[in-house]
């Protein structure tokens, strides 16, 4: 007879308990921020900023709108700083290419798509109107959160870079190589 009285009070105690424990929650004031955007920085605004990712395999024009060859990495020190671009001038899918690096300051960022004599003259793409094949280049130089993005496209990249000097003096530049660096 005691083993029923005591079943019954553990069994009335944890359905009671459980009652209560359902009821208590755990809400943060409304003034906190949430924590993860607290602590990691995520919630900024980063609209205006570039993906790394898509500048790597960039094209780098010259003045001439002649191709000089392509980003191959970018080089960044451990607080994130751009220290240096490698660009590969040359070369076919890799092979003879030669490899300098350059100073991210020495590139102007273009958002705009080059303009060549077989453009001027050609109808536009579809969707878009035949005056935005003749609109200038917007340019930007330095830091990538410049806020000077097309206003018509935000692919989170900029077109090309534009450095002066020509194939053949880039070429004549002293080659990068990683094992220089080890």
């Amino acid at each position: 007879m005691i083993a029923k009285y005591m079943a019954t009070a553990l069994l009335g105690t944890a359905l009671v308990s459980g009652a209560a424990f359902a009821q208590t929650t755990t809400t943060p004031p409304a003034s906190s921020p949430p924590a993860a955007s607290a602590s990691t920085g995520v919630q900024q605004n980063l609209k205006g900023n570039w993906r790394a990712s898509k500048l790597v395999g960039l094209a780098v024009y010259n003045e001439s709108n002649e191709k000089l060859g392509d980003i191959s990495e970018i080089l960044v020190d451990n607080s994130g700083k751009i220290n240096a671009v490698v660009i590969g001038v040359g070369g076919f899918l890799g092979v003879g290419q030669h490899d300098i690096a350059v100073s991210f300051d020495k590139l102007k960022w273009v958002n705009e798509p080059i303009r060549s004599a077989s453009a001027d003259r050609a109808p536009a793409a579809p969707g878009m109107s035949p005056s935005s094949t003749a609109t200038p280049s917007t340019t930007t130089t330095g830091a990538a959160g410049s806020g000077s993005a097309s206003a018509t496209k935000d692919n989170w990249y900029p077109d090309h870079a534009v450095m002066s000097g020509t194939k053949d003096q880039l070429k004549a530049l002293p080659a990068f190589k990683y094992s220089d660096y080890n």
